[in-house]
């Protein structure tokens, strides 16, 4: 019976460009050339859902990574320079972030150290659900137009940041660039100085060192493949620190997304009719032959109750008596709508970002544990003294709105009257009664709002600005039309007789003349600021420890996919070791090599250079008893656990898919001494080289050109790709019950002959079912709703 028992066979209709197997479930992730994001089930390669391609996000998808908890998938695009969060349950994307150079690999840890501190911290990170509120979930009355969000996102916006314990997101790029984000959200160190473009990387789980293969193109046009180790020393040292830092700044970025989304969702409640008025009276003086001003027509309206001619048009004919009541309803429900979000989303966000900022104040002042990572007070102070002020413009649209409704409501009232009679209708009697005092009301609310603005006209076009409240979401560096009118008003007076409290750091500035969106932009950009120096000062803390030229890139590996390339890296996270595994085919095709390094870059470890010998692996194995000899070169080697390779084997046109234990080669008493000065593949006779025998822990694979190979040691499977990188089979690695095995592989044979003969078409059906629905819509959602209730089983 053959090791390994094959569970799936799928042919693609897209070829794919780089694949990703769960930490915690069975689920792979895939992304093809066309842009579009899969993720399958283990069992026969069962598409749960499928991530079409978007405008505004990208289609060019350069690298995959699961968030160690498995509940978040990073991908990055190479066009538009983003890397996006999805969640997995849904397939919706969660957050999107701008990079300044295209990511070429990437990497998500979990910090595995443990100490005190950080068991108090994690004890103690929910404190703040004791002070704040818990932030409501935007109305589902409101679909946001946003580009990337589509539905509602708040519950999962503020699920982002997932457990407590501290992991990074790490990003090469393809010039040297690398970036570490905390929890995927919140970059914490930007380091540069890196030559060559980043293939692969790991950090280590200690946090001690980061390992990097970098592709550098050397002289003649060549390119060589090099290991560069980072000294990341600070990260481990300052781990409480770092882990606090990184976590409230990951609350304040959630929180900055919450605002923008119901920020959003209150354009979306401001409906376009309400400009109706505008544009009509705009039109209205353009069109008139009189030179009696809108003012005083409709003052005379007022007082004596006659019109001209050209505003009774106005009135009875465009505006007419239906559409009057219809923009007042419009405007109340509108206005009510807005008033709802800026009380219960916008002010209690801004009260949590208040919360979180401000124990981020406290905690730059304790300097002698966070002012080495670059924490700054007085940018912290700076960034609480933008969000003060950003909450002032969100109650001062409050205040707009409560009196535009009370003004339009008593206008409306009027109008309406004045309409009827127009129109000779019947008025109803409650409506009849008009008292001076409304008199009045209504000749102030004209005198306010109904003198023809010149300025306007020539900046917007019109005369007016009867509504106010859009002005305050409009997305304009201008400033607002129609400002609100504070005279009068005792407090700024005070303020501005008093100059001690006037330049008071204690009071938030105002910026009574720019829109709640201006405001917004230069609270985030504060921010912005406030977050990018720690990233800065642990960005030059870290620095290279060790860089060694490998060997020099054959011509024939330049056309294979980046992201399938050996090296391999793997983090030993028992025995704090950064293991890399490669290949040299044009020098030594029947060999691997392991090279290793300890996490820690003072310390110095055993076996650092090993080859393995993979003549005659599967000799005493071969069922034909041939005598002769067999060379099997290495097409991919990925680790599978710290102490297994899972490697694909060639011979002429035989592939095996083989599990190669590192234990035997790692016996190895003779140590390799690197020359200075001296690339690896020019010293590869004095490489100690160790036989491995595989025993029973290979397969043949039939009938596929198997090139590349993806493994998962926790859930126990591999995934096999062919050269044309269309064709994919997935087995289960580790058989525990060989009779209950042998009757299931029977089984999977007979399944097998059957789909290999249906292989194409059903490559041809998914094409067509791609073609035909390009956005994604009617994908498999009862795989989609069985992911999360199998999420318990899948982790036992």
């Amino acid at each position: 019976m053959p090791a390994f028992r094959q569970v799936g066979e799928k042919q693609l209709p897209n070829p794919v460009l780089c694949m990703a197997w769960s930490p915690k479930r069975d689920l792979i992730a895939l992304a093809n050339t066309s842009g579009e994001l899969l993720l399958h089930r283990l069992a026969s390669i069962q598409r749960v859902w499928s991530l079409p391609p978007s405008e505004y996000t990208g289609k060019d998808i350069t690298a995959l990574a699961w968030r160690p908890d498995g509940k978040i998938l990073a991908f990055s695009l190479g066009d538009t320079k983003q890397v996006v969060l999805c969640g997995v349950e849904k397939a919706e994307i969660l957050h999107v972030f701008p990079i300044q150079s295209p990511v070429t690999c990437m990497h998500w840890m979990e910090v595995t150290e443990e100490n005190s501190a950080l068991t108090a911290f994690y004890n103690s990170e929910d404190e703040s659900v004791l002070f704040l509120p818990k932030l409501p979930s935007l109305p589902k009355s409101y679909s946001t137009t946003s580009k990337i969000f589509s539905e509602e996102k708040s519950d999962e916006i503020t699920n982002l940041l997932g457990e407590v314990r501290l992991n990074i997101l790490v990003l090469g790029g393809d010039n040297g660039s690398v970036e570490l984000y905390a929890y995927g959200m919140y970059k914490i160190a930007t380091v540069t100085g890196i030559s060559g473009t980043c293939c692969s990387l790991s950090l280590s789980s200690d946090l001690k060192s980061l390992s990097i293969i970098t592709e550098v193109k050397s002289a003649g046009n060549n390119s060589e493949m090099c290991y560069c180790q980072l000294d990341t020393g600070l990260l481990s040292d300052c781990l409480p620190e770092v882990t606090r830092m990184a976590r409230k700044f990951t609350h304040i970025s959630t929180l900055l997304q919450y605002l923008h989304l119901s920020l959003t969702c209150m354009c979306e409640a401001w409906d376009d009719i309400l400009m109706q008025m505008d544009h009509r009276l705009t039109k209205f003086v353009q069109e008139k032959n009189t030179s009696t001003k809108v003012h005083d027509e409709f003052l005379e309206l007022l007082l004596w109750g006659q019109s001209s001619p050209e505003l009774q048009a106005l009135l009875v004919n465009q505006l007419t008596v239906k559409g009057l009541k219809k923009l007042g309803m419009s405007i109340e429900s509108s206005y009510s709508s807005i008033q709802k979000l800026v009380i219960s989303h916008l002010l209690s966000g801004s009260e949590a970002l208040l919360y979180h900022l401000s124990e981020v104040k406290g905690m730059s002042l304790w300097k002698q544990k966070f002012e080495p990572l670059g924490l700054d007070a007085a940018a912290v102070e700076g960034a609480i003294t933008a969000v003060g002020s950003f909450s002032l413009k969100a109650n001062e649209l409050l205040q707009v709105i409560d009196k535009s409704m009370k003004n339009f409501a008593a206008f409306f009232r009027w109008l309406y009257v004045a309409m009827l009679r127009m129109c000779d209708e019947h008025v109803p009697p409650e409506l009849n009664k008009m008292t001076q005092k409304d008199i009045t009301f209504v000749s102030d609310f004209l005198s306010e709002h109904f003198s023809e603005n010149k300025e306007l006209f020539y900046r917007k076009g019109k005369y007016f600005n009867v509504e106010r409240v859009g002005q305050y979401l409009k997305d304009e560096e201008e400033d607002l039309v129609s400002p609100p009118n504070n005279k009068g008003n005792q407090w700024l007076k005070f303020l501005q007789e008093t100059t001690h409290l006037k330049e008071s750091t204690l009071l938030f500035p105002t910026y009574p003349h720019k829109s709640l969106h201006f405001v917004k932009r230069m609270m985030e950009g504060v921010i912005e600021q406030c977050l990018q120096k720690p990233a800065e000062v642990i960005g030059k803390s870290i620095h290279q420890a060790v860089c060694l030229p490998l060997y020099t890139v054959p011509e024939s590996a330049e056309h294979a996919p980046r992201l399938f390339k050996l090296p391999s890296l793997w983090n030993d996270k028992k025995a704090k070791i950064h293991n890399i595994v490669f290949s040299m085919p044009e020098i030594s095709p029947s060999k691997l090599y392991l090279l290793r390094r300890a996490t820690d870059p003072c310390r110095t470890i055993k076996n650092n250079v090993i080859s393995i010998d993979l003549r005659n692996l599967l000799e005493n194995m071969d069922d034909d008893n041939d005598t002769a000899h067999h060379v099997y070169s290495c097409l991919d080697a990925r680790f599978y656990d710290d102490e297994m390779l899972t490697i694909v084997l060639q011979e002429s046109s035989r592939c095996i898919l083989a599990q190669l234990p590192l234990t035997s080669a790692l016996s190895c008493d003779t140590e390799f001494i690197w020359e200075p000065n001296k690339k690896l593949d020019q010293q590869t006779n004095e490489i100690p080289c160790q036989g491995v025998v595989l025993g029973n822990q290979w397969r043949e694979l039939e009938n596929i050109k198997a090139q590349f190979v993806a493994v998962n040691g926790i859930r126990k499977v591999a995934c096999v790709l062919s050269a044309n990188l269309r064709h994919i089979r997935v087995f289960e690695m580790d058989v525990e019950d060989e009779d209950d095995e042998g009757a299931d592989s029977q089984n999977v044979t007979a399944e097998q002959d059957i789909l290999e003969t249906t292989m194409s078409s059903l490559g041809q059906e998914e094409e067509g079912l791609t073609a035909k629905n390009p956005t994604g819509e009617g994908r498999d959602h009862s795989s989609e709703d069985k992911l999360e209730s199998e999420e318990s089983l899948e982790l036992s």
